[in-house]
C-alpha cells in the first residue's frame, strides 16, 4: 500500500528528472555572469523560509501538514526559490532558537536533519529550488558566537546587552575566523550536511537538484568596528576560501555562496566585497533601509525618497561588481515594515510596497537585458504563523513560526497569508520574470 512518504520520495526523485552521476543535468550552474539550468537562464523570484526545517520535523514543534500548506501556497504565487536554515546551534545566548541542529559535539539532531530532508522532498516535488546556509553570524540560531562559546572556554556576549552596546557582539563573533577549534566544529557539521543522504527520497543531497545553493552562513561579516574588520579581514577571507574547497571536496555538482550582505557587512569596503566573492558562484547582497537607517519608522513617507534614492544605489553598485568580476548576482534578503511600523498581520503594507517594486523592477530589467541581476528572495514568509504575544516577542517553546527570528518583533518584517496587496505584486513579478525565458 502506497504511502504519502513512498508517493513524495518518487515524486521528488522525479522532479528534475534523472540526472547521472557526475553531469550537471537539471541543476543550476553558474557561467559568464548567468544561472542556468542544462543551459537555459535560470532566474527566480524567491523568499526566505528559515523555519522550513522545523515545520517539517516529526517533533512538537514540527507541522508538516503547515509546510505542505505553505510550499502550495507559494508556489501558486510563482516563488521557486527558498533560502532555509540547515543549522542551529543549541546556545546559551538569550535570544536564540531553542531547539537546534547540534550541540557542542555529535550526534546532531536527526529529528531536525529530518525535517530537512521532509522539506527537500516537498520543495522538489513542487519543483522548487533551495539555497540552505550552515551557520548564522548573528545570534538568533545559536551562530558563530556559540561556536566560540564551546571552545573558549564559555564566554559569550548576548547581542543588544546594554554593557555590550553595538559593535560588541559583531567584533565578538568575528573572532570566529581566527579561531582554528571553533572553525574545526563549524567544519565537522558541514561535512554531516554535505555529504547526508535524504531519509524521504533515499537521495544523497549532493545529487539532489533540488539543492541549488550551500551557503557558508547567513550574512557572514569580517567585523563591526573598523578596527575588528581590519583585525579579521585575511581570517575571514581564508576562512571563505578553505569552507569552499571543503565543500567542493564533496560535492562538485551544486552551487555555494556566502550569504553575505554585501557592502553594509564589509565595513563599507567594495574591495572586500570583491574578495569575498572571489571563490564562491555568486555573489549576494541584502538590503535592509530600516536597519540601516534609511528610513524613519516614524516617518515613513518623509523618508522613502531616501530609501528609494539608496535602495537603487546600492542595487547599482552591486550589480556593478559582478558585472566586473563576471558573477550572477542575487538579492537575497530585503525587507520593509509594515506602515506605521505595525506588527500584527492585516496593516497596510504600501511603503512595504512600494520598497519591494524597487527591488523587482532591477531584477525583471536585468532579466529582459540579460543581465547579472538574476533573482531575489524577500525576507520573509510568514504564511499562516502569527505572533502569540502582546508584545510581539517569540517565547522558547512558541512553535507558530513566522518570518521573523526569534531576536525580533515577530511580524516586523513578515510577509503573512492575508497581505493581499504584497502578495498580488510578488505574483504579477514572477509572472514577468518567467515571460523572460
Amino acid at each position: 500500500m502506497a504511502t504519502r512518504r513512498s508517493i513524495l520520495a518518487a515524486g521528488a526523485a522525479g522532479a528534475w528528472g534523472c540526472a547521472t552521476r557526475g553531469t550537471t543535468q537539471g541543476f543550476v550552474t553558474a557561467r559568464d555572469g548567468a544561472l542556468l539550468v542544462d543551459d537555459a537562464p535560470y532566474r527566480f523570484a524567491g523568499a526566505n523560509l528559515w523555519y522550513g526545517a522545523y515545520l517539517g520535523a516529526s517533533a512538537p514543534y514540527g507541522d508538516q501538514a503547515r509546510l505542505r500548506r505553505e510550499l502550495d501556497r507559494l508556489a501558486e504565487i510563482g516563488i521557486t526559490n527558498l533560502r532555509v536554515l540547515g543549522a542551529s546551534e543549541v546556545s546559551p545566548l538569550r535570544n536564540s532558537l531553542a531547539i537546534g541542529f547540534r550541540d557542542r559535539a555529535p550526534p546532531y539532531n536527526e529529528t531536525l536533519l529530518q525535517g530537512l530532508d521532509v522539506l527537500l522532498a516537498e520543495m522538489g516535488a513542487r519543483r522548487m529550488r533551495a539555497v540552505i546556509y550552515l551557520a548564522n553570524f548573528w545570534e538568533w540560531s545559536g551562530g558563530f558566537v556559540t561556536y566560540l562559546y564551546w571552545t573558549n572556554g564559555g564566554r559569550y556576549i548576548n547581542a543588544g546587552d546594554p554593557a555590550h552596546p553595538w559593535p560588541a557582539f559583531a567584533d565578538f563573533s568575528s573572532q570566529f575566523y581566527a579561531s582554528g577549534d571553533a572553525v574545526a566544529l563549524y567544519h565537522d557539521y558541514v561535512r554531516a550536511v554535505v555529504s547526508r543522504t535524504n531519509t524521504v527520497t533515499g537521495v544523497a543531497y549532493r545529487d539532489d537538484p533540488t539543492i541549488m545553493t550551500w551557503q557558508l552562513a547567513n550574512e557572514p561579516r569580517p567585523g563591526g568596528s573598523e578596527a575588528s574588520i581590519a583585525a579579521n579581514m585575511s581570517a575571514y577571507q581564508s576562512w571563505i576560501a578553505d569552507t569552499v574547497r571543503l565543500i567542493r571536496s564533496i560535492d562538485g555538482r551544486h552551487l555555494v555562496s556566502t550569504g553575505s550582505e554585501g557592502r553594509a557587512g564589509c565595513g563599507e569596503l567594495m574591495s572586500c566585497v570583491r574578495d569575498a566573492h572571489a571563490h564562491v558562484d555568486y555573489m549576494t547582497a541584502h538590503i535592509w533601509p530600516q536597519n540601516w537607517s534609511w528610513a524613519d519608522p516614524n516617518d515613513l513617507a518623509g523618508t522613502f525618497s531616501t530609501v528609494e534614492a539608496n535602495t537603487h544605489h546600492y542595487v547599482e553598485a552591486h550589480v556593478t561588481l559582478a558585472r566586473d568580476i563576471g558573477k550572477p548576482l542575487v538579492i537575497e534578503e530585503f525587507g520593509f515594515p509594515r506602515d506605521g511600523v505595525v506588527y500584527a498581520a492585516g496593516g497596510p503594507t504600501s511603503f512595504r510596497d512600494r520598497f519591494y517594486a524597487i527591488i523587482q523592477q532591477h531584477v525583471t530589467a536585468s532579466a529582459r537585458a540579460g543581465g547579472h541581476l538574476v533573482g531575489s528572495n524577500f525576507w520573509a514568509w510568514g504564511g499562516e504563523g502569527r505572533a502569540r504575544h502582546q508584545d510581539f516577542r517569540m517565547r522558547p517553546e512558541d512553535t507558530n513560526f513566522v518570518g521573523d527570528p526569534p531576536h525580533e518583533p515577530q511580524g516586523w518584517y513578515s510577509v503573512f497569508d492575508g497581505d493581499e496587496t504584497t502578495i498580488a505584486a510578488i505574483r504579477v513579478h514572477a509572472r514577468e520574470l518567467a515571460a523572460t525565458g
